[in-house]
């Protein structure tokens, strides 16, 4: 017999005001890891006498700060929401990634995600009607409610199993 399976409804996603919480919150966290990364390279420099890494880093211009700043998002989001389905963000905010059926995305789906972040003009596009960025869109993932969606998802498996009682 042919199972009905999960699906993310539009009544468990995170609110668009969640989802900007969860922006801020990773972004200043992201400034911080650059900061930090910036006093360990510093202080090794001094250490070393070797001051060709932070020369590098300071008379590269506007373009290697972008990179910096482009790898420090990607590393932050693919690790975090690879190891855990969630950023920093999300934990303070009880959210999570997820697919369309409910399952923890792969490596590949975050690596997507993470990578379709640094598209100019990406924070604008929550603007829609849906509030979904591209970074959903794109990698087919869900920003979701906890609490809402394992009750929901509860529920469903719950009905399935009296379904099939019948069986």
């Amino acid at each position: 017999m042919n199972r009905i399976k999960y699906t993310v409804t539009p009544d468990v996603l995170a609110n668009k005001g969640i989802r900007f919480a969860n922006y801020v919150v990773d972004y200043i966290l992201q400034i911080l890891m650059g900061a930090a990364i910036g006093f360990v390279l510093g202080f090794i420099s001094e250490l070393t006498g070797n001051n060709g890494v932070v020369d590098f880093f300071f008379y590269s211009g506007t373009l290697m700060e972008f990179v910096f700043g482009y790898m420090i998002t990607i590393v932050y989001y693919a690790t975090m929401e690879t190891l855990t389905g969630r950023s920093i963000g999300k934990f303070i905010t009880n959210t999570k990634v997820v697919l369309y059926d409910g399952a923890k995305p792969k490596f590949t789906e975050i690596l997507v995600r993470s990578l379709c972040r640094i598209i100019p003009f990406e924070a604008f596009s929550f603007l829609g009607e849906n509030g979904k960025g591209w970074h959903d869109s794109i990698s087919k993932t869900y920003v979701v409610d906890i609490k809402n969606f394992e009750a929901k998802k509860r529920t469903f498996e719950e009905l399935d199993e009296i379904g099939r009682i019948g069986e």
